[in-house]
């Protein structure tokens, strides 16, 4: 189980428990996998809101994932995606944010990957949060670098 400690106001602020167990929210953009810069990069930018739910023991249950626009419409892309957040958020009954404890998982959608994938790098392992780059490392603490 990787601790994913729950910060107001930051990145991790739509994380905690519901009836049903846990969730994990965000608001994220994302380029397709494989997609190399070209000068029409800002169509390639995708904006999401995401909703994961997990079990109280951590297990992946679920993924909402939902595709509001590009960065060529940021705000209007990135409020859809608050928006759906939102609802979606305040349709599972009992929820409150805090603190969460999941299990690795991975789920595609439109090209790109979400999910808490355990990585090695310069031989460290650790959970690494796509497509939002948060990676989670010993202690395991549920501190995160960006």
């Amino acid at each position: 189980m990787v601790p994913i400690a729950y910060e107001p106001d930051y990145h991790t602020d739509t994380i905690g428990h519901w009836e049903g167990g846990q969730f994990l929210g965000s608001v994220v953009a994302a380029f397709r996998q494989g997609y190399t810069h070209t000068d029409d990069w800002l169509a390639h930018k995708r904006w999401y809101a995401v909703l994961h739910t997990f079990d109280a023991a951590g297990h992946h249950l679920d993924s909402r994932i939902e595709r509001t626009g590009t960065e060529a419409d940021h705000r209007a892309s990135v409020d859809a995606a608050q928006g759906l957040l939102k609802q979606w958020l305040d349709a599972l009954p009992g929820h409150r944010f805090g603190d969460i404890a999941i299990r690795p998982f991975r789920r595609e959608f439109d090209g790109v990957l979400f999910g808490l994938v355990i990585e090695t790098f310069e031989d460290d392992e650790h959970a690494e949060l796509h497509p939002a780059g948060l990676g989670f490392y010993e202690p395991w603490d549920g501190s995160y670098d960006t």
